[in-house]
């Protein structure tokens, strides 16, 4: 079995992409989660690349973190329907919101309210920065926090820094933060019987992420710098020219190093005093850089990639995401699944699992990401 999280119950109130994907990770492992949408249904139904399935309210940015959830509607500005939330919320396990902090119980619907009806509930609150502190009632977005964090002062070169990372960094790493602190506080009540409160910020989770730098500047003083593809700890470790593409090379160790100056025929290299050691590689790693590449330019990026990994050099290749999606090494650990048809968007919706295996096995979704509201009948019994 795969499914760590069988019998597990999960409503859902999220919204786009934290809670989402927080709720999609336990969902993966085997929990029973509820998503529970206002009227107007989760906003990512309307977000994504294809404006077909926009309008059908089943967006490319809802199928990617939806899928295994049943959907339900809910209104709380609807006595009745806050009497069904509380009714199933004695069903639950663990209550999943990621709406600023107060709106839950400012509804009568907070952690101290739900434990009336549960003692033992689990309540996970995500949000851009806790529940409290001086920002706590601030909006919060992924660029918000990219920005907030120091992700996007040390992203990109010198002369391009700040940048934002290509995709929703901090909302991700929010949801990764939530599912692990759910799993973890599942087992205490294993243990106890006892429930949890669970302030998830954003801002905190992408910080604790950033160990390495964050560490430095604590330890040292020295502020982190922007510096492009290179890796500031080792040198050669960066992105490299080839004859046709870009290869990322990490010869971080002297033993990797001196095997790459004779893959690339450039034995004297190791006894270049501006290499031969690691802290004079990383003064002159510009320099060096230059070397390698004119060797580079004899031979194509997958052939380097696959010579110097074979020799215990780390190299790849840097792919697009439509080239990296179908390596054989992702289509070998099955990590996307096919739904042959999705109702609501009436095709066939691929999606990407987690990032492990269960026992050899890959967790997957039990079933297609919902329409709205497609589960009522089910969970309320009309």
């Amino acid at each position: 079995m795969n499914a760590l999280l069988d019998g597990v119950r999960v409503l859902d109130l999220t919204n786009v992409l934290a809670g989402p994907y927080c709720g999609y990770q336990l969902a993966l492992l085997g929990a029973d989660v509820i998503k529970i949408e206002a009227p107007a249904g989760d906003l990512a139904r309307k977000l994504g690349a294809s404006a077909e399935l926009s309008a059908r309210d089943m967006g490319v940015s809802f199928l990617a973190q939806n899928a295994g959830k049943r959907s339900v509607v809910l209104d709380f500005k609807k006595s009745d329907d806050k009497a069904k939330f509380v009714k199933l919320v004695a069903t639950a396990d663990v209550v999943l919101e990621n709406f600023r902090p107060g709106v839950m119980s400012r509804l009568g619907l907070g952690f101290d309210d739900l434990k009336k009806h549960k003692p033992d509930i689990i309540y996970c609150a995500i949000s851009g920065f806790g529940q409290t502190g001086p920002l706590k009632g601030n909006p919060a977005y992924d660029q918000i926090i990219q920005g907030l964090s120091g992700i996007m002062s040390i992203t990109g070169t010198p002369e391009t820094a700040p940048l934002r990372v290509g995709y929703p960094v901090c909302d991700t790493l929010g949801g990764i933060a939530g599912a692990f602190a759910i799993s973890a506080a599942l087992v205490r009540r294993g243990k106890t019987g006892e429930g949890a409160f669970l302030d998830v910020s954003m801002l905190e989770s992408t910080l604790s992420a950033l160990g390495w730098p964050v560490s430095n500047f604590l330890a040292t003083g020295v502020e982190p710098k922007p510096a492009g593809n290179e890796n500031v700890s080792g040198a050669p470790s960066g992105t490299f020219r080839t004859r046709d593409d870009l290869l990322n090379i990490a010869a971080n160790e002297q033993k990797q190093f001196e095997t790459l100056c004779d893959l690339i025929a450039r034995p004297e290299l190791k006894s270049d005093e501006r290499f031969a050691k690691r802290e004079a590689r990383k003064d002159n790693r510009f320099a060096l850089n230059a070397l390698i590449e004119e060797a580079l330019v004899a031979d194509s990026a997958v052939s380097w990639e696959s010579r110097m990994n074979a020799a215990g050099v780390p190299a790849g290749r840097v792919l697009a995401v439509s080239k990296a999606i179908s390596e054989p090494q992702i289509a070998a650990r099955n990590m996307t699944v096919t739904f042959d048809h999705v109702p609501g968007a009436d095709r066939a919706v691929t999606v990407v699992r987690g990032g492990f295996l269960v026992d050899g096995k890959a967790p997957r979704p039990s079933r297609p990401p919902p329409r709205l509201g497609e589960h009522e009948d089910e969970i309320f019994g009309r």
